[in-house]
């Protein structure tokens, strides 16, 4: 076996959508969402896609990029899969010393990862220097043959509306989502402060479904939101679902995601996939009382680069 870890070309896409369907099958990945993503990244993340190849075959990939979105400098990001039908043959050793030698070209001190719970998962970051931090659980609602409720009763003032309905000018959206993200539990703190950069790479990314994205809005200001992306065909994530801090502890998440969800199985969506913190007990009651299951977990790893 030779494996060589080279840059992602485009006739590579279907390859790495493949890998990372057998590996992340509660992610939402596509060839164009591919594509989108290395063309949009910012300059300042210093983003590659690594893909390994083995006799012409992908068998791996990596996203690999810094943090440039954090107030603090030197962090980076590097999430290597490996597809099954190829692990314990060094493959994703290759990823990652690739990745860590170009994180480290760019100035980046640390690296943070997530890595499946799963034992094997596990040791390959331990013997690799990486420590455990915390858990996220993905969880999956058998979307087509779940019981969802109507429509929930918002409080006076509140109605419901779809990021469609700010085409025009997503303004709003983005302050709310900036505002959200600042609290959301993390390693790496992100301050969403660039009205640009978030035009180019959430309101413009082909994954974002508009018309499925429910807002709340409050006397004419959006109070919450769930942001989803969509595969086209059946797979529906919750991206970010967020609620600003006057009007928390009102049921406003779970009446958006409400609506979000009876849209998305009426438009032919049967498998609903949402992320969180093992600690964001809000949420995770939330998609509780949705019938959201645990399907799998991630534990996040840090490394210093030196």
């Amino acid at each position: 076996m030779t494996v060589i870890v080279r840059d992602f070309r485009p006739g590579d896409a279907a390859a790495v959508v493949r890998v990372r369907r057998a590996t992340i099958p509660y992610s939402v990945t596509t060839e164009e969402s591919l594509h989108f993503t290395v063309r949009s990244a910012n300059p300042a993340a210093k983003y590659r896609m690594l893909v390994a190849e083995d006799g012409g075959e992908v068998i791996g990939m990596s996203h690999v990029g810094l943090a440039y979105d954090s107030a603090e400098p030197g962090q980076s990001r590097v999430n290597p899969h490996v597809h099954p039908d190829h692990t314990g043959r060094g493959v994703g050793s290759a990823i990652l010393r690739a990745a860590e030698e170009h994180l480290a070209a760019e100035g980046a001190t640390t690296a943070f990862g997530w890595v499946n719970d799963e034992p094997a998962s596990l040791a390959f970051a331990a013997r690799r220097g990486y420590s455990p931090l915390r858990t996220a659980r993905f969880q999956r609602l058998d979307l087509a043959g779940a019981t969802l409720p109507g429509p929930l009763r918002l409080p006076t003032g509140c109605a419901v509306a779809s990021a469609a309905d700010f085409t025009d000018d997503p303004r709003a959206l983005f302050e709310a989502d900036a505002e959200a993200t600042a609290d959301e539990p993390g390693d790496v703190n992100t301050n969403l402060d660039d009205y640009e950069d978030w035009l180019n790479n959430v309101w413009h990314h082909p994954c974002l479904d508009r018309r499925l994205s429910t807002l709340v809005v409050a006397d004419g200001r959006i109070a919450a939101f769930a942001l989803v992306h969509t595969d086209g065909a059946t797979t529906y994530l919750s991206a970010m679902t967020g609620t600003l801090r006057e009007h928390r502890g009102r049921g406003l998440a779970k009446a958006a995601k409400a609506d979000s969800l009876r849209r998305a199985r009426a438009a032919g969506y049967t498998d609903a996939f949402t992320n969180n913190d093992a600690h964001n007990e809000p949420m995770l009651a939330v998609n509780r009382w949705f019938g959201y299951q645990v399907s799998a977990s991630e534990v996040r790893h840090v490394r210093e680069l030196t």
